[in-house]
């Protein structure tokens, strides 16, 4: 049986100004590093568990009065999507909740982060509430309950009603409203059921893989269009907070912003102020709003006509107090001023999406964060996990080392972050199951469970049976 050594954490340094290129982080377990004690020392409160969206799982696409969002409109492009696939099906949980409900269960986690979709609850974004809908994400809140798991539930993953698309989408400012309309109807309706609540899922790539870059949905290519649509995803989520407060529910409310430490290639001036920029654009963008109530200046330098039109208490609304901030972190980023850094010649593990197994990052990133914003009260790990080339074998298991060994070495890292006084509160797998990776289809496998999507049959990974007993060994009674 693999099982996780957390004993053992990347011991490369934090790179700095004298450093031309971050020394490679071990993505093995071998001795050395953060000490046993100090890595399995995590809070009392600590929340283990593991997320999936609502698109990516799904399906059922069409039934029970749901409506297009515009990532079923963006699987229709042609050339969209690597494989054409779609997520009409796609893992089946409309249909296989109950089932999947009790394998995470059956794995240790003591909680489960999913998102709504929002035009299954309301179809056109705007008018007539779903009750099949609603009904569908109440059944879900009360089995995972049930199970004796905690809900952590996310508003937006991306899965725009079309409707409102069709009229400007994040990019009209009525799309706002319309977002405090769902969450404050969400929040009625299984906020007092839920530990948490989440706005929006990793808005920068809704602004820029779906507004500048047009690799994502709704596929637009316009660089001012990005940045208003940023600011509105950020208006969205104050005004979304203030009004579920308002409600006063227990559940915990915040953000999740998709994160990486950036470091610059080279120790020279271009590629140090290069790192700046990219890290003004990926971090700051998102975290000085939140926090300081202010866009960086150097960015808005940056967008010069680009950036986008604030008005008269904006600012005001996107500060408001929140619990959490929930952190994706997947790989470092690098910055070179003449873009010549290739993460192929770096020396470090690559997983199939071409990302560098990078764990020290994770434990950088937290600790800058906390350094930099000690207003936010709490972090988690909201996703963490790698895409791995799968297969089930012949004793009918999926032995996934790679993936089990990038999962040892960044819960190490979260717990290197805690020993240095981070105030975290939890780590969560991305994913649970082999799912719709969006623009990559069903190519790339995330999952720590194996999905044949020719028979729905599930096969928990060596890595999903590793991080069960992991966790069990942590909390044997509270896994029992």
């Amino acid at each position: 049986m693999t099982t996780f050594n957390v004993s053992a954490v990347a011991t490369a340094p934090a790179p700095t100004a004298s450093t031309t290129r971050p020394a490679a982080a071990s993505a093995g377990c071998a001795p050395g590093g953060l000490p046993t004690a100090a890595a399995r020392q995590f809070p009392a409160d600590f929340v283990w568990a593991v997320a999936t969206s609502a698109f990516q799982i799904e399906g059922a696409a069409d039934r029970d009065g749901k409506g297009p969002s515009i990532w079923d409109t963006f699987c229709r492009q042609p050339g969209a999507i690597a494989d054409n696939s779609h997520g009409d099906i796609a893992c089946e949980h409309y249909d296989r909740w109950e089932a999947d409900l009790d394998l995470i269960q059956s794995l240790g986690a003591q909680a489960y982060r999913f998102s709504i979709s929002w035009p299954r609850v309301r179809a056109t974004g705007d008018g007539p509430w779903n009750e099949a809908g609603l009904a569908f994400y109440e059944k879900l809140v009360d089995g995972i309950n049930a199970r004796g798991m905690k809900a952590y539930v996310t508003l937006n993953h991306w899965d725009l009603p079309q409707a409102l698309q069709d009229i400007g989408g994040w990019g009209n400012r009525a799309t706002v409203d319309r977002f405090v309309e769902y969450a404050e109807a969400i929040g009625r309706r299984i906020g007092h059921k839920v530990a948490s609540i989440a706005t929006h899922n990793e808005p920068w790539v809704v602004a820029q893989l779906g507004h500048e870059v047009g690799i994502f949905a709704p596929g637009l290519k316009d660089r001012r269009l990005a940045a208003q649509v940023s600011h509105h995803l950020l208006l969205s989520h104050g005004r979304a907070v203030r009004r579920l407060r308002a409600l006063e529910l227990p559940a915990s409310l915040g953000i999740v912003l998709n994160l990486s430490p950036i470091y610059p290639a080279t120790d020279t001036p271009e590629d140090r102020a290069k790192a700046r920029l990219e890290d003004g654009k990926l971090r700051r963008w998102y975290m000085d709003p939140l926090f300081k109530g202010h866009y960086p200046q150097d960015v808005l330098d940056h967008l010069g006509d680009d950036a986008p039109q604030v008005e008269d208490g904006d600012m005001a609304d996107i500060q408001q107090p929140i619990d959490f901030v929930g952190v994706n972190y997947y790989s470092r980023g690098m910055a070179s001023a003449d873009n010549s850094f290739d993460s192929k010649t770096s020396g470090l593990p690559l997983t199939a999406m071409g990302w560098e197994v990078y764990p020290q990052g994770l434990t950088d990133l937290l600790v800058w964060l906390h350094r930099d914003y000690p207003e936010a009260k709490r972090l988690y790990v909201t996703e963490n996990g790698g895409a791995f080339p799968d297969v089930v074998g012949a004793d009918g298991r999926v032995h996934d080392a790679d993936r089990t060994s990038y999962l040892d070495t960044h819960i190490a890292a979260v717990g290197d972050a805690i020993a240095q006084g981070v105030p975290m509160g939890g780590y969560m797998v991305w994913s649970l199951l082999d799912n719709f990776e969006w623009a990559s289809g069903y190519e790339k496998r995330f999952g720590i469970v194996h999905v044949d999507y020719a028979t729905q049959k599930r096969t928990p990974k060596d890595s999903a049976l590793a991080f069960r007993d992991f966790v069990r060994g942590l909390k044997p009674a509270a896994q029992d």
